[in-house]
Formats: C-alpha cells, sequence, structure tokens
C-alpha cells in the first residue's frame, strides 16, 4: 500500500513510526505545511516528502491520514472523499459542528470510507470493558467513570485555538464512554474550574473541568479533566454494574498513591497520551489498512465523532451557562 502522511507533528511523527513498521505499507509519503519538518520526519523513517500537501492527492495514494492541524482537517478529508482515497483522520473532523456536517456531506455522497482517530476504541483495557458489558457480566450499568487528567497544561498559545476543555480533551472521554456503553448521551451538567496560569481564563477556557451525563438507559456517567497532574499522566474509565464492575487503566503505571500506606503503582508513571496508547495508536492504523484494503467498514465513522462532539458542544454550553443541557438543544 502508499500511504500518505499529511502533518508532521507530533502525533504525525507517531502515525510515520506506525506506518513504517507495518508490513501491509510499501511506502509513506509525507507532507507539512513545514517542508523541512516533513523532509526531516521522512528521512527518519525511511518515508519520502512531498512538496505539499497538496501534492499528496496527485501521487497516487491507496490511503491517506490527516494528522494535520485542525483547521485542515475539513479541506482534507472532502478531498480525499471526492479523489475516492479512504482517508483516517484526527479527531474532530472540524473545528465546528457546521463544517463536521459538510464534511460528512462530501464523504456520503462520494461513499469513501472515513476512519477517525479515537484511539482508545483500540485500547485493550477499554476493549475489554465494552466487551463484558456488552456480555451482561456486570449486570445493568448504574455508573461510569471516566478521567483525563494532564501532567502539565499545554503551551499558553494552544489553548486560544484547542476549543476548551471539553471538545479538547474531553472528547475522549465522551466518546470512550459511548463505546463501552452502546448508549447515547441526552443530557449534561458541567462545571470548570481556574487554579493555574492566567492564560486558560484569558481565552475564555478551564483548566479544570468535569460533567455529568445522562445516557438514554438512564446509566449516569461522570468525566473528570485536568491540565494540571503532576502525578502524571492518567487515563482510566470505571464501569460499575449491579453484578461487578471493572476499570480500564488501572496498572503498575497508574499515578495514584493509596493513602492507606501502600504504594498502589509500582512502575514509572507514563508521562503522556503517546506513551499511554502506544499499542492502540498501533492497533487503530491496522484496523485502518484493512480499511484501505476494502477488507472492514470504517470501526469509527464521523457520525461517530460528531456524535461525541455533540456532546462535548452542550459541555461546553453548559459550563458557561450554569445549567444542565440537553443533546437536543445543541443538535437545534
Amino acid at each position: 500500500m502508499r500511504i500518505g502522511l499529511a502533518g508532521a507533528g507530533r502525533i504525525g511523527a507517531r502515525h510515520a513510526e506506525t506506518l513504517g513498521g507495518l508490513p501491509e505499507v510499501e511506502s509513506v509519503l509525507i507532507a507539512d505545511v513545514d517542508a523541512d519538518r516533513a523532509r526531516a520526519l521522512a528521512r527518519k523513517h525511511g518515508a519520502r516528502a512531498a512538496d505539499s500537501v497538496g501534492d499528496l492527492f496527485s501521487s497516487g495514494l491507496d490511503g491517506i491520514v490527516v494528522a494535520a492541524a485542525t483547521d485542515a482537517h475539513p479541506d482534507l478529508v472532502t478531498r480525499a472523499a471526492e479523489a475516492g482515497i479512504p482517508a483516517f483522520c484526527e479527531k474532530p473532523v472540524a473545528p465546528d459542528i457546521v463544517g463536521t456536517l459538510q464534511v460528512m456531506a462530501a464523504v456520503r455522497e462520494s461513499g469513501c470510507q472515513v476512519q477517525m482517530g479515537f484511539q482508545r476504541r483500540f485500547d485493550a483495557g477499554h476493549v475489554a470493558v465494552r466487551d463484558a458489558v456488552a456480555a451482561g457480566r456486570l449486570g445493568w450499568l448504574h455508573t461510569v467513570r471516566s478521567c483525563t487528567l494532564d501532567p502539565a497544561p499545554p503551551p499558553p498559545g494552544y489553548i486560544p485555538v484547542s476549543g476548551g476543555i471539553f471538545r479538547d480533551c474531553a472528547v475522549h472521554d465522551i466518546d470512550g464512554v459511548r463505546f463501552v456503553t452502546g448508549r447515547e448521551v441526552v443530557q449534561v451538567i458541567a462545571v470548570g474550574a481556574n487554579k493555574g496560569e492566567d492564560y486558560f481564563a484569558e481565552s475564555g477556557d478551564v483548566a479544570t473541568g468535569a460533567a455529568l451525563l445522562t445516557l438514554d438507559d438512564g446509566t449516569i456517567a461522570i468525566i473528570s479533566e485536568t491540565r494540571y497532574n503532576a502525578a502524571g499522566y492518567d487515563v482510566r474509565l470505571e464501569a460499575l454494574g449491579a453484578k461487578d464492575s471493572l476499570v480500564a487503566g488501572l496498572t503498575e503505571h497508574t499515578p495514584l498513591s493509596t493513602a492507606d500506606g501502600d504504594l498502589l503503582h509500582t512502575g514509572a508513571p507514563c508521562t503522556g497520551f503517546l506513551e499511554r496508547f502506544g499499542p492502540a495508536y498501533t492497533a487503530e492504523m491496522r484496523a485502518f489498512l484493512r480499511v484501505v484494503a476494502g477488507e472492514a467498514e470504517s470501526p469509527c465513522p464521523p457520525e461517530d465523532a460528531l456524535a461525541a462532539f455533540y456532546v462535548a458542544e452542550a459541555c461546553e454550553r453548559s459550563r458557561r451557562e450554569a445549567r444542565a443541557v440537553t443533546i437536543e438543544e445543541v443538535q437545534e
């Protein structure tokens, strides 16, 4: 297979490394708005650099991985669909709901496959929880808890263009809740706080957020996010049922100590998402290659990204307006 990679930043570099190690991939063509960065990444992984991102679409690609800046996603995914090239796209499809709907319309018209980059769907722990819930081993669920706790805040320049903590960060927890439960969110109540750097508040964002999600079967889900968890990168999901409970992400690397005197973690905490989800990133790219080969449908189509985006949007509205917000309100 000949795979194109649009974007040579941090996540693009991870995908370049993964693609370079997969036997199905014969060649990788990398492009970035910074041509020097694309060339450097190509040299590192035995790939080839394109002169521009636009050149990717005239290079006879079998598939394309979109890891460019968010504002470039709509154009790149639409161009891939119109060219009949299956695309993998990091979240989100677009920076807003209107843009997302426009891209989805183009994708539907083309009939081309698009896989969104929600890597937790390929994390072994999240998959195990999903399978246990689906098999009824936990009984009916009463509570789901999911957290994303970053060890340090991103640089100041990132926050104004991030979309806010719910759209940028919590959207992964939201998709994880939908993935493991198989249910939809119908209402949210969200709050946020700033006790860190001033640039969060200056951008209208928060450094810590939480939301109470009501699912369509009455299950309650609680999501929690922060940019200040110096103990280490911590992503967990707990499914609590009438018969049993199960947690994903509680390992020797979990940066959590017990007040009862015993050290819970024995290994070094993960420093970030690339380390925590390394195997998941490889698994999702293997899944994408099956989509490219025509062996499978997209395991995470744009419709799933839109559903998570609606909930994240509702959380942001709830935080700003200090009230419960239904998903129907956001969809209007």
